[in-house]
C-alpha cells in the first residue's frame, strides 16, 4: 500500500517531469515523451524525433522511486532533476545519484543507497 510519503513523491516527480516534457525543442522536429510506471516507481522522459535525416530516440530523464528515496539513473537536463528536487522540498538525503558507483557517491553531497 502507498504510503502518504510515496503519493507526495510520485507527484513531486511527475509534476518536474511533466514541465521539462512542455518545453519544446528549437532544432529539428523533436518532442519529448513521458513514460510513467506507477506500479514500479520509475518515471523516464524521452527525447525521440528527427535531427534532419537522423532518427533520435534517448531518455532524458530516468527515475526511480525507492521507498523514500529518489534514484537518479539518468538525468541529461541541464541543470539537474536533484536541483529540481531540491527545489520542490526534497532533502539531499532523499536524493540518489545512482549513475556514480557507491564509493564516489559519499563525495557528491547526496544519499549513497
Amino acid at each position: 500500500m502507498a504510503t502518504a510519503t510515496t503519493l507526495d513523491n510520485k507527484t513531486i516527480i511527475e509534476t518536474i517531469l511533466e514541465d521539462y516534457a512542455r518545453i519544446p525543442y528549437a532544432v529539428g522536429d523533436l518532442e519529448h515523451q513521458l513514460v510513467f510506471d506507477e506500479k514500479r516507481n520509475r518515471y523516464l522522459l524521452l527525447t525521440l524525433g528527427w535531427q534532419g535525416k537522423k532518427r533520435v530516440h534517448y531518455a532524458l530523464v530516468h527515475v526511480e522511486l525507492r521507498g523514500d528515496k529518489f534514484w537518479i539513473h539518468y538525468d541529461g537536463t541541464e541543470d539537474g532533476i536533484a536541483y529540481d528536487l531540491e527545489q520542490a522540498g526534497v532533502l539531499k538525503e532523499n536524493i540518489v545519484l545512482a549513475w556514480y558507483p557507491e564509493k564516489v557517491r559519499q563525495h557528491t553531497g547526496y544519499a549513497v543507497k
